[in-house]
């Protein structure tokens, strides 16, 4: 059984996407839209040189007492990697040599103990601390506020990286923050065990990062969400730690644990996790559906979704993503911040403008018996409701080419095409009144600016009483692409609240997503979470300006 996320931790390299070594051919949908457009290729980040840090001398000296001299860096270099996340804007910022968001000192604690320690200096000097695992976030949720601060350090976790314990009769397991991805599914999987979290981001992002955005994989409708997969957590603060998860579904008041998760490092940094993990599955199949309409494909998706069964994996393409999935799959379907759904649509009926239908993925696994038995059903199911059965090549072709969608983003930016992706989730109920607002928005807006757009749309993951959905868009630069971009992204969100919608689903809320978000949990609930904040870190120095 081939597994494709059997991948190595790559250490991301601003600003462009994983592995330096990995490129990828642009392909023939995203060309035409680039015509004869050529975008500057960017500034080297290596020749980036920024200002003085701010921070005092002896704060330094103090770290350093800390947590070693090697373990604090104020190097251009390590600064300029720890600059904000991998959203387009913070791309197209960096590739213009625009790094002035960089952290004044990168630090790398080595335990728990001394990420406290550096953050009661912190909260001491006013200093403001930035949890980085990753760094991939995709909503500004690496970029601090600086006013009333007096600098700020990037607090890399890459040195928390031990999985501390497998307790394999509860089936849990404890790892710390700084664990990434592909490095923790590796040291499970020596015992038999996985956690089944495979966000497009994997390669590069961490556990910590999972917990603290509320992150969700492609295997969510088996597994869970991150936040879902969390029994217990330790969280670090200016004022002290706090442990949650005495025991599973405890009745002792609030759960605690679900303030931290999601809380993107506003409260504290989150220093391990006890998670919930599973047996390494023997068996994974992946097929293939074609529905006459999105409509038709949702209906069957929340038949899935609320009487059974429901397959590990389970998405849906709009028409036009599924003109370009199956005649490009790698290229298509991408669910990180940078391209997706940009194959050539060239080849046959798939490129037939539309003419294939909406295309359902639906992945199955475990044991060979419960993932036959799975199957059948859901098929039953799904050919009740309409479906044609395409096989598990296309299911297959999708599986294995989904990691290398974020690569296609630098080739479309060097060749001037804007591709950006945002996302939420709604009730069943009002998921295509979102979904047609959200396109006219998206289509509206960037249209006025000159630059019509592809915008296509995806539900990546499904619930009992709703759905996300996933959007992408191309587009040619405009005159500004900054500009063009947050304009686009402004009418987006205020056709996402309009509907009643959530402004984010697993992309979490940053900078970009605050205001909409402010809006949609309401004045007192934003109180109470500031409250909140008070106490754990009265001197505000938890990355300010994040989420509230």
């Amino acid at each position: 059984m081939s597994d494709e996320t059997a991948i190595p931790v790559v250490q991301m390299r601003r600003p462009r996407w994983g592995d330096p070594a990995r490129t990828a051919e642009l392909p023939g949908a995203a060309a035409a839209l680039a015509g004869d457009r050529q975008a500057d290729a960017g500034v080297d980040p290596a020749t980036i040189t920024l200002a003085r840090p701010v921070i005092d001398v002896d704060v330094r000296e103090k770290i350093s007492e800390l947590v070693g001299p090697d373990n604090v860096s104020d190097a251009d270099v390590a600064r300029v990697q720890h600059t904000r996340g991998y959203s387009t804007p913070d791309i197209l910022r960096l590739r213009a040599g625009d790094a002035d968001d960089a952290p004044d000192l990168v630090v790398y604690p080595g335990d728990h103990d001394e990420v406290v320690a550096i953050l009661r200096l912190s909260s001491e000097r006013r200093i403001a601390v930035v949890p980085f695992t990753g760094g991939t976030s995709v909503v500004g949720g690496l970029t601090p506020d600086r006013a009333g601060v007096a600098g700020v350090i990037s607090l890399d976790l890459r040195r928390l990286d031990r999985v501390v314990e497998i307790d394999e009769i509860s089936r849990m397991a404890t790892l710390e923050a700084g664990l990434r991805g592909p490095a923790a599914e590796a040291l499970l999987r020596e015992k038999g065990w996985t956690i089944g979290h495979f966000p497009q981001s994997y390669e590069g992002a961490g556990i910590g990062g999972y917990a603290a955005t509320r992150s969700a994989g492609q295997s969510s409708a088996g597994y869970g969400r991150f936040d879902e997969m969390v029994e217990g957590l330790v969280l670090a603060t200016p004022r002290g730690t706090i442990e949650l998860g005495t025991a599973p579904r405890s009745a002792a008041g609030p759960d605690l644990r679900q303030l931290v998760l999601g809380s993107e490092g506003v409260f504290g940094v989150i220093t391990s996790v006890q998670l919930r993990i599973r047996p390494v599955p023997t068996t994974r199949v992946f097929d293939a559906w074609r529905f006459a309409s999105f409509a038709d494909g949702a209906t069957a998706l929340r038949r899935l979704a609320q009487d059974g069964p429901l397959p590990t994996v389970l998405r849906l393409s709009d028409e036009v993503e599924t003109a370009l999935n199956l005649a490009d799959p790698a290229g298509a379907g991408s669910e990180a911040s940078g391209p997706s759904d940009t194959g050539s649509g060239s080849e046959g009926e798939a490129g037939d403008g539309g003419s294939a239908g909406c295309l359902v993925v639906a992945g199955y696994e475990g044991g060979a018996d419960e993932v036959a038995r799975r199957r059948d059903a859901a098929s039953a199911l799904l050919t009740d409701v309409g479906g044609s059965a395409l096989g598990d090549g296309p299911g297959e072709a999708w599986r294995t080419g989904r990691f290398a969608g974020p690569y296609l983003r630098d080739p479309l930016l060097d060749a001037g095409v804007l591709v950006e992706t945002l996302e939420t989730v709604a009730f069943w109920s009002r998921l295509h009144e979102v979904r047609t607002a959200v396109t006219a928005a998206l289509t509206d807006s960037l249209t006025a600016s000159g630059t019509p757009p592809l915008v296509m749309c995806h539900i990546s993951h499904v619930y009992e009483s709703g759905a996300s959905l996933y959007f992408t868009v191309v587009a040619p630069f405009g005159d500004d692409p900054l500009e063009q971009w947050a304009a686009a992204k402004t009418a987006a969100n205020t056709a996402i609240r309009a509907s009643g919608a959530s402004i984010t689903h697993h992309h979490a809320v940053g900078r970009d997503h605050r205001d909409a978000y402010h809006d949609e949990i309401g004045p007192l609930a934003l109180d109470a979470l500031r409250a909140v904040k008070a106490s754990l870190d009265p001197a505000g120095v938890c990355n300010p300006g994040i989420l509230i």
